[in-house]
């Protein structure tokens, strides 16, 4: 498998089987990941939204162990961190396909990679809950936390911007965490809370 130690300074989380998803946080990072991951020579299952404006998302993990759980929770994951949720939509088309597939031309801009032969689509759900993996703060999809007890709050595309979030979410949430480790978490654009 490829060492990846230094996964915290992507967007990450660990499906309910246990597999490590890492994602691209901005254009520069799914350039690094994209081109770590095909100078590894593995094959992985990668993801991104149909639409432009997502991470690409991949599981780090043999193919043949990957399961249908892993890539609906890994589509939840992908979509929710795309332009999808700054818009407030309810659900997402994402693309589906293997390390093997991407290609980086010339003249392509950062952050932008090609897909060669098929691609399977699935849609996804726009929600995600907050939980800790690792010890940390991470808003995840609910089908990623097997203990439901573990859920600390349901989120979902909303009106209310993050920072203006956070009074209410300190009020909500049963235990405390630091502002920084809040905003880090959520999504980019409106939230709306929902009780867990």
């Amino acid at each position: 498998m490829i060492e990846f130690k230094d996964f915290k300074k992507y967007k990450w989380f660990y499906t309910s089987s246990g597999k490590l998803v890492v994602g691209g946080k901005n254009s520069a990072q799914n350039d690094e990941l994209l081109k770590r991951i095909k100078e590894s020579n593995i094959e992985f299952i990668v993801m991104h939204t149909s639409q432009p404006g997502s991470p690409f998302s991949v599981i780090l993990e043999d193919i043949k162990k990957i399961s249908k759980s892993d890539i609906e929770e890994c589509a939840v994951f992908t979509a929710s961190f795309s332009k999808a949720w700054k818009s407030r939509a309810k659900k997402a088309k994402v693309d589906v396909f293997k390390a093997s597939q991407l290609y980086k031309s010339s003249g392509m801009k950062p952050g932008t990679w090609g897909v060669a032969g098929q691609i399977k689509q699935v849609q996804a759900e726009l929600e995600l809950v907050l939980a800790k993996q690792l010890g940390v703060l991470r808003a995840v999809p609910a089908g990623s936390i097997k203990n439901k007890k573990n859920i600390i709050l349901r989120i979902i595309p909303g009106k209310i911007e993050k920072k203006d979030l956070l009074p209410k979410l300190e009020v909500e949430m049963p235990m405390h965490f630091s502002q920084e480790e809040m905003l880090s978490a959520l999504p980019a654009g409106g939230i709306k809370t929902i009780k867990a």
